[in-house]
Order: C-alpha cells, then structure tokens, then sequence
C-alpha cells in the first residue's frame, strides 16, 4: 500500500508539473504574439510617419525652389526700379501726361464689360486655392464645370500630374478654374482636388479659382445668331467669359500659357516637349502652337500675347464661338482680303503651327453643354507612345541626302515628321553638331516606318567627335593597335553600325562631353531611307 500511495503521489506531483509548463508555455507564446503584434503596429506607424515625410520634403522642396526664383525676381526688379529713378522719374512724368485732363479715352477690356464698371472685385477669384507660385515656364489652365452624368476632372489632373517628372513639376503650374458660382460646390470640388493630390496643392504646383457672380453678365437676354438655340447661345458666351477670366489669372504666371479641357488625358514628357517645341521656332510671329486637333484642347501661347488675344475675346464674347474667334485673330493679322482663301490659310498656317503625334487625348463623351454628346478622338495621338526626338537638345544638323518633298531632317529632329532621304550613296552622311559640346547618356537611331518598312539605313555607322579638350586630354586620337579599328581617317570614333534599321545604346563614359554624332553610310543604297526616331 505504501508503495502505491509512494507511487500515486509521484505521478500527482509529474501532473502538476506538466500542467505548470503547459500553462507556462501557452502564457509565453500568448506573450510573444503580444510582442510580435505590438511591434509589427510600431512598424506600420513608423512607415506610414516615414511617407508622409517624404510627402512634406517634396513639397518643400518645390516651394523653396520657387520661392528662391520669386527672390531673384524681386531684386531684379528692385534693380529696375533703382535705375527708374536715377532717370529722373521720367515714367512718373509719362504716366502724369495720361490724367484726367487728357482729351482722349483709352479702350480697354472695361469697354466691354460695363456692368463691372466700380466692381472692382468683379476680377478677383471668389474662390482661391493657391501658393502663389508664379515664374516658371509653362501654366497650363484648365476649366471646368459642373456635369449631371460624369467629372472627368479628377482622372485628368492624375493624367496630368503622373506624366511630369521631378524636375517638370519645378517649372510648371496647373489651374483649374471651376467656373461655377455656387460656393458650396466649388469648395466641395476643391476638397476633392486636395484630399486627391495634397503633396501637389501643398507644394503650389496644383491651384483651384472659381469667378464671382459680378464678373459676367445677364446671359438671359442675349441676341441669338447664327440660328444658335438660346441655350447654346448662353452656353457659348460664358465660355468666352470663362477662358478669358482664366488667361487673365494665369497670364503673369509664366513664359507660355497652355489651355487643356477637363476630360484629356496627356502623353508623358508633355512639358519638356511643348516647352522645346515652342524655343525651336525660327521664328517669333506664331500665335499659337497645337499640340491636338481637338477643341480647345493643347493650344499653346505666348503669355506676352495673352492681352490681345483675352481683349479680342472680350470684344466679341456675345457674338461668336470662341474657336470662331481665335481663327479670326489670325485672319485679321495676315490675311488679304484682295486675295483667295487658299493664300489665307498658307498665311494663317505660319501663325498657328501644329505639332505631331498629339500629345493630348479626349477621353470625355458627355460635353459640358448639357445634352450634348461628344465622341471625338484625336487621330493623331495614338500613333504609338512620344519618342523621345522631341526632347533633343538644341543642335546645327545637315545631310548630303537629298530629302523628299517637306519631309526634312530638322522636322524628324524636333519630333514634327520623319526625315526621308533619296537613294543614298556612299560617303552620304547625316550631320548633328552641337555647339558647345554636350554630355550624351544614350543615343538611339530608328529608320523605316509601318507605311515604308524597306526604306532603311544599311551599312551604316554611327560616329562620334569627343570634344577638342577632352580628345587631347585623354588621347582619344591616337592610333595605337588596340584603338585603331574605332577610329576613322579624319578623327572620328565609331561607336556601333545599324542592324536591321537600327542602332541604341549607351553612350561610352570615357568620351565625356560630344562635339557631332555623324551617320555615313558605306556603300550606295538600293531603296530610300526614313529616320524616324532620333534620340
């Protein structure tokens, strides 16, 4: 009996152990879950604290870039106004000669909105959202109002925005102008906007106006024309009023001022390519350049001449659609009545210049006339993604191939057509020089097209120029046996040969800044040659 209560007593006691680690392990692992969940929260917190700084630093970044810009400004003007007074206040005796004693009367954009005569909050925003970002290159104005169906506002400006790089988003600014006078609905919109893109609205790069009630109008009582309804005879003259109010805001932003519409979506590299399509120009007489075929849609000016164009706007605003009255500008300017239509429009042509592929697309199918449907699409924009020629620098380019017709090698240069060249022979080259020397990363040829797939470079080299400095510097020219099969007989480097049209690749580092890059082809050519891409 002892023996058994000895025995029974041991395996209690073996029990109540087992039972005191159980309950010891399951406290422990329920530990280590606590543990493992309270760290992976501190995790998530720190992660969510780290992305919100990221946030904060771009939009800083953004907003000391702009404001060290807006303070070279002010001293540049200060520097003015200092020399304005050493001129003995000559502007101040020229404005004294215009007072009211004066016996003439000055027209301006008041002439032709009288009712806002003593209003002068008629030409303040009722609604601001803004940084007061001004100074950079392009402003792109876009506006809006309510729809009954469908916004597209919010998948344009994502378009917009996700198709600027860093350094675009630092010399650029996007408005969008609601043009709608119920308050409640344009703060609501602006919340929109904000809750969507608040990196964008922190930094000043995204801005959000709406107008007053006082700057337009009775369009109840207007005069109907051109067998126009009524309705749409008020919807067209506050569009003229609207686009004008928007220019008028924008005009002292930047350099050029670009007007999109609200249901678009944009095509990478947009920017960088409108803004070196507009300095390309030869000349500076164009008054627009089109960067779509639609609309409204991608029309770029010079803010310099946004006064004109807003005043001729204003002149006519009851009369006439406003793509009837931008037509008329360019009329105006260049066309002889004495001659035919035919003339007017090669002559109109030099003033609004188009720009291919579009860089612009109309997405929209319900239009901001209500009622109306607008299926439109730009046949030009999807001709295949923007190749990256309209982003070249500036170069002095020259072929000895012949070209055909309008289909020259600066246009496929600038990214507004292909180069198409008559049967090459050998020696012919192809010339880009750039003055001064540039640092090129990549380069990237491409010839034929879908239309033309036989008319391409065959046996054909690509050469190179390093700079004069660099070539002595570093002995780039001298013909040893491990150098001699790249060099040529007056000093170029080959750097690779066309394979099946074409060639790309990096540039080699060791040749630093480039002076020319020279096509020559090696043997006569048995078709014609198109360059298509150039980058």
């Amino acid at each position: 009996m002892g023996y058994i209560r000895r025995n029974s007593v041991i395996l209690l006691t073996l029990i109540g152990f087992a039972v005191c680690f159980i309950t010891l392990s399951n406290n422990q692992d329920t530990d280590n879950r606590s543990l493992r969940m309270e760290y992976d929260e501190k995790v998530k917190n720190l992660d969510e604290r780290l992305q919100e700084t990221v946030k904060l630093h771009e939009a800083r970044k953004i907003e000391i870039y702009h404001l060290q810009r807006q303070v070279a400004h002010a001293l540049e003007e200060q520097k003015n106004i200092s020399a304005s007074f050493r001129d003995g206040g000559g502007v101040k005796r020229t404005l004294s000669g215009l007072g009211g004693n004066s016996v003439l009367h000055l027209p301006s954009a008041l002439s032709y909105l009288p009712h806002i005569n003593g209003k002068p909050g008629s030409l303040q925003p009722a609604f601001q959202l803004s940084q007061g970002i001004s100074r950079v290159s392009i402003v792109i104005g876009i506006p809006t109002i309510k729809r009954d169906i469908e916004s597209y506002i919010i998948p344009t400006l994502r378009s917009l925005l996700d198709g600027l790089s860093p350094e675009e988003k630092l010399d650029c600014l996007i408005v969008v102008f609601i043009a709608e006078l119920d308050l409640v609905y344009v703060k609501s919109q602006a919340d929109e906007i904000k809750e969507a893109f608040p990196t964008e609205v922190e930094s000043g790069l995204l801005e959000v106006i709406s107008p007053p009630a006082s700057y337009y109008p009775d369009l109840d009582n207007l005069k109907e024309t051109f067998g126009d309804s009524k309705e749409r005879v008020k919807w067209r003259t506050k569009q003229n009023l609207d686009f004008s109010f928007l220019m008028m805001y924008c005009q002292p932003k930047a350099t050029y001022y670009v007007q999109l519409e609200d249901d678009i979506i944009a095509k990478p590299g947009y920017i960088t390519t409108m803004k070196n399509f507009a300095q390309q120009q030869k000349s500076d007489d164009w008054v627009l350049l089109e960067f779509s075929s639609l609309g409204f849609i991608g029309k770029l000016f010079k803010s310099s001449d946004l006064g004109l164009v807003v005043e001729f706007f204003l002149m006519f605003h009851k009369e006439k659609p406003i793509d009837w009255l931008l037509d008329h500008i360019l009329y105006v300017k260049v066309c002889n009545p004495e001659k035919d239509n035919k003339h007017c429009t090669r002559q109109k042509a030099q003033l609004r210049i188009r720009f291919k592929p579009s860089l612009y697309q109309h997405v929209g199918t319900h239009s901001s006339l209500k009622g109306k449907l607008q299926k439109l699409k730009d046949k030009d924009f999807g001709k295949g993604k923007l190749p990256q020629h309209s982003l070249n620098p500036p170069a002095e380019i020259s072929t000895t191939i012949k070209p055909y017709q309008k289909y020259t090698l600066e246009k496929a240069y600038k990214g507004e057509d292909i180069f198409w060249g008559i049967l090459p022979k050998a020696g012919s080259v192809v010339r880009f020089i750039f003055n001064p020397p540039i640092k090129i990363i990549s380069y990237r040829f491409v010839s034929g097209n879908a239309d033309h797939p036989g008319d391409i470079f065959t046996n054909t080299t690509v050469e190179v120029m390093p700079s004069y400095q660099q070539q002595k510097k570093e002995g780039l020219l001298e013909t040893d046996e491990d150098n001699k099969s790249k060099h040529t007989n007056d000093g170029y480097i080959q750097i690779g040969e066309f394979k099946d049209g074409r060639i790309m690749g990096d540039m080699d580092k060791k040749l630093d800044k480039v002076q020319e890059i020279r096509l020559r082809v090696q043997s006569n050519a048995k078709a014609w040659v198109i360059l298509s891409d150039v980058s």
